[in-house]
């Protein structure tokens, strides 16, 4: 335990005190925003990315023990382990180095080299390697045996070359530097399969019919790409180097001398390279591409997710919430505050007769009245920009914001458990319309309810590690969810499932008592919910607020542990801890140093301070509203030059994709997000990000889109860069796409005046 922690320390350049003390709370049950929060003192104030590094460092290291374990026991079991060999696998740092030792001594399926050996002609083959210098032949001829298929001379000796060929792939030294080689030199290409070239499908990959690269810096986003037409049957893919840069590795290791003997020796290690050493290199690079891609990609997945469960909410506001459509209608629904629902609806607002634009014009300033609507929200799919149009046209209060929101995954909530249970009663129409209005309100709250795959933002993330991308983009969640609090009496279990030291069970049984004994009204009162016991209260305390508790830091990020210590900051000034929260010069006569103990640091005080001046306080930015550009709701609308304001929908590696209110996201090029060079397309926008785009391409056959945010950009000869046309849009598919056809401009205005005349 101890050489982990030293290495780890050795490998993040953190303090083995902060590593060692960090790991053993860790193991204590502790979570990473309670300790990144709340264990300030004792971690070295660590934050959340280092503590995570310092657990999945742990974790990958008792995988390596384990693994060393399993092959020290494989060796004893058959008499093989010798302390020398004991002693370099209990030194080997890495998975890679421990498989190399154990490499010569691993139960092998039939080859070429135990045919050999079965035939007894590993004393050959060690006489080769001994007597380089002499004539094999009459040594060879011992060992003809037709009972054992060696018929010659000629066969004892290829016998012998495959035993030494073995040998030469297996040896560890030798493994170590060829890795090398393929980390630094080697060559990615891809092949169009033969016969494939003229599929339809096989298209999607046409940049990659003839492709190569230098497997160090070939992107994520290309190799996942890659791998997906390999994995699709439209691809070939190698990882390469010549075997001139392998061979001349192993011959000075293997070829002592020169004479007729070390012919055969340097024949078998150049087989040795080139049938069993170069495809196992190949097969290690392959799976390190992979990871590296999957790491890249992962780490653009929780960014992007980060930004979306971060976005501004709304607040609580009584919303009608539409789920645009045309043929089906409109469905629509009025929300409380709480984000209850309170009434539901179908509005033929975008299609059908004169009477029934009629009657929905009448039946939505009806109930913006009758319900004191303070906000509408519009689902972003199909029929958005004509509702939006329709809503706009009403002249109602313009007090009344007129938000347009991301529905991505919507759908899926909606026939999911989650909203069946919510929603037993109400169809998935009117729970995708609740979806929305409540995304508007608090975009937090609603997302944890969905799978974070099903949102939309990412790239490949079917072809990463599964397991990896869950366990990360949870990570992300988690960490969202507890920096910006959770109010006990509102929240659904699906949210307090993610509040540090609770899990589902505990998140059910703390609504269960919420609904039997009605709302929490202090912190204390969550120690009589059923199996929280004091492990969990300790973790999650802090994480939950209580609004308009009679104790004031209930509401508050201060944790329950340091109660006594603000009391005795507020009892030190004469006054409650009602005034300490309220009043500035207050907290401006506190001597920090003065509270300092052995649990409590400056930095815990500090935060304490901060949270005194504002307690409660939401992480996340001010609410401001955005609007398309009015006349722009299609592609077609679209001019070479058109400058519009936007929305980013997703980051990718080689670009942002962005809404500009035509159902159909526009990519900005990495190259075209600045006018100075850009790696990293998450250096400059964000998602969630309002920006100004000038669109540079219309491709309305392919329903392609390319923008530009520079200040001048190039609007001739644009190509699109390898990669980005197989690039998953981020906007899903409208829910809603059969049926009429937008109406024309004009439609408002003469259905008004038909459904009075009638």
């Amino acid at each position: 335990m101890t050489h982990h922690l030293e290495a780890i320390a050795r490998e993040t350049g953190i303090a083995l005190s902060s590593v060692t003390t960090t790991a053993k709370l860790l193991a204590e049950g502790a979570t990473v925003p309670f300790l990144s929060r709340y264990r300030k003192e004792q971690t070295g104030s660590l934050d959340e990315v280092q503590i995570t590094t310092i657990r999945d460092r742990m974790l990958q290291l008792a995988e390596l023990d384990t693994r060393r374990s399993a092959i020290l026991k494989s060796l004893e079991e058959r008499s093989l382990l010798t302390p020398e060999l004991k002693k370099k696998l209990e030194a080997a740092i890495s998975l890679s180095v421990l498989e190399d030792i154990f490499a010569p001594f691993r139960p092998k399926r039939q080859t070429r080299a135990t045919k050999a050996i079965e035939r007894g002609l590993t004393p050959l083959a060690d006489w080769l390697l001994e007597n380089q210098a002499a004539d094999p032949a009459d040594e060879a001829a011992k060992f003809i045996d037709p009972e054992k298929e060696v018929a010659s001379t000629a066969d004892a000796l290829a016998g012998a070359r495959d035993i030494l060929a073995e040998r030469v792939a297996d040896d560890a030294t030798l493994r170590g530097r060829v890795r090398k080689i393929y980390e630094e030199e080697a060559t990615v290409s891809s092949k169009i399969m033969y016969g494939k070239e003229e599929e339809a499908d096989a298209q999607k990959f046409r940049d990659y019919f003839e492709w190569n690269e230098s497997f160090k810096s070939i992107p994520s986003h290309r190799m996942l790409a890659i791998r997906r037409g390999e994995k699709e049957g439209f691809l070939l893919m190698r990882v390469e180097v010549p075997l001139e840069r392998v061979t001349p590795q192993a011959i000075p290791d293997w070829v002592t001398s020169s004479g007729p003997a070390s012919q055969h020796v340097a024949q078998a290690v150049e087989d040795g390279c080139k049938r069993l050493l170069m495809p196992s290199m190949e097969t290690e690079a392959r799976l390190l591409a992979k990871k590296r891609a999957d790491v890249t990609a992962i780490s653009v997945f929780t960014d992007n997710l980060r930004e979306l469960l971060l976005a501004s909410p709304l607040g609580e506001k009584r919303l009608l919430a539409i789920d645009p459509g045309f043929r089906t209608g409109c469905k629509t629904v009025v929300l409380d505050r709480s984000g209850k629902l309170l009434h539901h609806t179908v509005l033929y607002a975008t299609a059908g007769s004169n009477n029934q634009l009629y009657e929905a014009a009448v039946e939505v300033t009806t109930l913006v009245k009758k319900f004191q609507i303070e906000a509408i929200a519009i689902g972003n799919g199909t029929g958005s920009r004509e509702t939006e149009a329709f809503i706009k046209k009403l002249q109602l209060p313009t007090a009344i914001p007129l938000v347009m929101v991301n529905e991505s995954g919507a759908s899926i909530y909606s026939a999911s458990d989650v909203a069946r249970e919510e929603f037993p009663n109400e169809d998935v129409t009117v729970r995708g319309a609740v979806s929305i209005g409540r995304r508007l309100m608090d975009p937090l709250a609603e997302l944890v309810k969905l799978d974070p795959k099903v949102i939309g933002v990412g790239q490949y993330q079917h072809d990463v590690d599964q397991r990896a991308l869950k366990t990360s983009l949870d990570d992300t969640v988690e960490s969202c969810v507890n920096a910006v609090g959770v109010e006990v009496n509102t929240a659904s279990k699906q949210l307090l499932s993610y509040v540090s030291g609770l899990n589902a069970s505990l998140a059910e049984n703390i609504v269960a008592w919420r609904n039997e004994h009605g709302a929490f009204t202090s912190r204390a009162q969550l120690k009589k919910v059923p199996r929280l016991g004091e492990k969990a209260f300790e973790q999650a305390a802090g994480f939950l607020r209580i609004r308009g508790a009679a104790y004031p830091l209930d509401s508050s990020a201060v944790h329950p542990e340091r109660y006594p210590l603000v009391e005795q900051m507020s009892a030190d000034l004469g006054c409650s801890v009602q005034d300490l929260l309220g009043k500035e010069d207050l907290r401006k006569k506190l001597d920090l140093q003065k509270y300092v103990s052995a649990d409590v640091g400056l930095p815990t005080l500090k935060d304490i301070v901060a949270e005194l001046a504002k307690p409660g306080r939401d992480p996340r930015k001010q609410f401001e509203l955005f609007s398309f550009q009015d006349g722009v709701d299609k592609a077609s609308d679209l001019q070479v030059g058109m400058k519009l304001p936007g929305i980013v929908t997703n980051v990718t590696a080689f670009g942002a994709f962005v809404d500009v209110g035509v159902h159909q996201d526009g990519l900005v090029h990495v190259s075209q997000l600045a006018d100075h060079f850009i790696r990293d397309a998450s250096e400059v926008v964000k998602v969630g990000q309002k920006v100004h785009v000038t669109v540079v391409e219309v491709d309305l056959k392919r329903n392609r889109i390319a923008l530009s945010m520079k200040a001048n950009p190039d609007l001739e000869n644009r190509r699109s860069a390898p990669g980005e046309r197989s690039a998953p849009a981020n906007r899903p598919p409208s829910r809603d796409t059969r049926g009429a056809a937008a109406p024309t401009n004009d439609w408002f205005s003469q259905a008004l005046e038909k459904g009075k005349k009638k």
